[in-house]
């Protein structure tokens, strides 16, 4: 006998079927929405303001998880020398070790490169 599991997320503000979970932090908390897409659009139209003029900063770690590495998950999932390579590829003054600048990263998974 086949079994089929759906994980079927509820938008938490209306009760629709969700899209995404958006995560935020503000204050000293962090906190997390699943949202339908039109409400994850209208919760992130109210914050570009204050986006706009934000400072953005390093993750501190403190995700909530305890024990093993303090390195982000999408960091271990990421191919660094692929990165690397497109950031060369793509006029990036990079060298061939040492860490990857946030603005590299960014730019690398904008582009839809993986």
């Amino acid at each position: 006998m086949a079994r089929e599991m759906r994980l079927v997320l509820t938008d938490d503000l209306d009760g629709s079927e969700a899209s995404e979970t958006v995560r935020f932090s503000i204050d000293q908390g962090t906190y997390e929405l699943e949202l339908s897409s039109e409400n994850a659009e209208k919760l992130r139209e109210t914050f570009a303001p204050y986006v706009e003029r934000a400072r953005r900063v390093a993750d501190s770690g403190g995700s909530g998880r305890r024990g093993g590495s303090r390195s982000s998950g999408s960091a271990s999932k990421r191919n660094t020398t692929k990165i690397r390579k497109w950031a060369q590829a793509n006029g990036y003054q990079l060298g061939d070790r040492g860490r990857i600048p946030a603005e590299i990263v960014e730019a690398y998974e904008a582009s839809g490169t993986k």
